[in-house]
């Protein structure tokens, strides 16, 4: 049995969520205290406690304490079983973090299975939709995984509704990856997506974005969605590279101002764009896990952030494996032996 100060690190949700994929491919139970203790809303919300029972679901796992707000869990895993899941979350909380949940553990899996998530696709302090699509997944792609990701629909903050599909087939073992290099540039292009709201909130998020970044306006698209999927607002903003893309967003909130969100959001993307490093700092969270559990390799991030070491001690307790974290000329170099 592992036991998991919850409170430690980062202290957030992806501690949990690295543990239930790590116990599922590792065979390994775990007891979890402290769950999300460094929150402003400690222990297990909604989205979290679905991904706590898809991870259950799909190794009929014994999960006790898996119940709303909980702070304490114990896990222990079963078969893993190939086959179509549906988990519904109930609210607007990310479809994509309790699929990230369940992703590497089905790629080990004896055969295909699809996978159907409800709840929001496009939240704060999670990634949207297209930052698996276009950032994570083609690399993982590069490591020898076969993954389809399909948005069938949209879900905001609070409403929710969204879903999201997924084919997945198993890999028997995932190549190393090195990605040290952007390669050259490729495109960058911003969306702007709104639903039941005036258009003109996207027409000021994309002007900003505009000046702030100095794109031209065929590089500005943006994306009115049927009103019935709302009331919502995301901004994305896309870069690729011929190694690597990267996805930086940005979602309107009621009393927040377009210009505010359209602000952050190119802010953040013109530091990635100052940087040389390939890898940013959310996309180097999600690379940890698939890396440890393949061939390793190496990659350069723009920061070594909490969040990175937090998951990387997890990791390292579920497995033999073993990171290292130095500072290189343009960043940090990632590296798992």
């Amino acid at each position: 049995m592992i036991d998991i100060d919850g409170s430690e690190g980062e202290g957030g949700g992806q501690i949990l969520r690295s543990a239930l994929s790590l116990a599922i491919c590792t065979q390994q139970a775990f007891r979890i205290t402290n769950i999300r203790a460094n929150r402003e809303k400690p222990g297990l919300m909604r989205q979290h406690l679905t991904a706590v029972m898809a991870a259950a679901e799909i190794c009929d796992a014994d999960a006790e304490g898996a119940e709303m707000g909980s702070r304490t869990l114990t896990f222990r895993p079963g078969r893993l079983v190939a086959g179509d899941y549906s988990f519904a979350i109930g609210t607007a909380g990310s479809c994509t973090l309790v699929f990230q949940t369940v992703l590497p553990a089905l790629l080990t899996a004896p055969g295909e299975s699809g996978v159907r998530i409800t709840g929001g696709t496009h939240n704060r302090a999670a990634p949207p939709f297209d930052f698996l699509a276009r950032s994570f997944l083609p690399l993982l792609e590069r490591m020898g995984a076969k993954v389809q990701l399909d948005l069938a629909s949209y879900g905001f903050f609070p409403r929710g509704g969204g879903e999201i599909r997924a084919r997945v087939t198993p890999a028997p073992r995932l190549r190393a990856l090195t990605l040290h290099e952007r390669g050259a540039w490729v495109r960058g292009y911003a969306e702007a997506y709104v639903a039941a709201l005036p258009l003109h909130v996207a027409q000021r998020e994309l002007e900003v974005i505009g000046r702030a970044l100095r794109w031209s306006p065929d590089q500005l698209h943006l994306r009115g969605l049927p009103n019935d999927v709302g009331p919502g607002n995301a901004l994305t903003i896309t870069v690729e590279y011929a190694n690597v893309s990267e996805v930086v967003s940005g979602f309107g909130e009621r009393g927040v101002r377009a210009e505010t969100v359209a602000t952050q959001a190119a802010e953040e993307a013109r530091a990635y764009l100052s940087a040389t490093a390939p890898v940013g700092e959310h996309l180097a969270d999600q690379l940890l896990l698939p890396m440890a559990l393949g061939e390793g390799g190496s990659f350069v991030t723009t920061r070594a952030t909490q969040h990175l070491r937090s998951n990387i001690d997890i990791i390292e307790r579920f497995t033999q494996r073993r990171f290292t974290v130095e500072p290189a000329d343009r960043g940090f170099l990632v590296g798992v032996m």
